[in-house]
């Protein structure tokens, strides 16, 4: 079955500033994606069924209160109380229901080591705010990736994931890339 309109994507979005979180929800819904928004990494963590081991919160949403909901995608802002986007990265990417689901990390502050150790520990994108449309259309890619990851599931483990920007920071091979024109020299 092709997949002609983004409207079958739904993505998670998460930010403690309700302002944010409205703009963000809007740009999505704008872009034609299904979009649910929470207040805060535990809240994210429990609408994907995660039981966040905080004594002190409220009780989790087991997994099968929702089963037809499949999260995508989750945008996450960074400087959160409680949970960081950086805290709630680290905790999708352990688990091994979560994993495969891509993050995108979002800021207002511009900050290089921020931003690698986010891509570092496996977020898709960094977006800088205030977040626009044009942003949205870069989110695209990492849903399709996931589509196809979803159709293709057996052939997943021939193939290993990797985050192609992280290699090619660390100057490492991606599996990806190959030179465009291997046969001529330089003269």
């Amino acid at each position: 079955m092709a997949v002609d309109t983004e409207t079958q994507f739904h993505v998670l979005a998460v930010d403690d500033s309700l302002i944010d979180r409205k703009l963000i929800e809007r740009l999505l819904r704008t872009s034609s994606y299904q979009v649910t928004t929470v207040d805060s990494g535990s809240k994210a963590l429990e609408f994907l069924g995660l039981h966040v081991e905080q004594g002190t919160g409220p009780p989790s949403i087991p997994a099968d209160d929702h089963p037809e909901i499949v999260v995508n995608l989750i945008i996450t802002d960074y400087c959160m109380p409680g949970m960081t986007g950086y805290d709630l990265l680290k905790k999708i990417k352990e688990s091994s229901s979560l994993k495969d689901i891509p993050v995108v990390v979002m800021s207002s502050e511009n900050v290089p080591s921020r931003i690698n150790r986010c891509l570092e520990e496996g977020a898709e994108e960094f977006f800088l705010k205030p977040v626009q449309l044009s942003d949205m259309k870069r989110l695209k890619p990492h849903l399709l990736k996931t589509k196809s990851k979803e159709s293709q599931e057996p052939q997943q483990q021939q193939q290993p994931s990797t985050n192609k920007r992280k290699a090619l920071d660390e100057g490492l091979p991606t599996d990806r890339t190959r030179p465009r024109y291997n046969s001529l020299s330089v003269v």
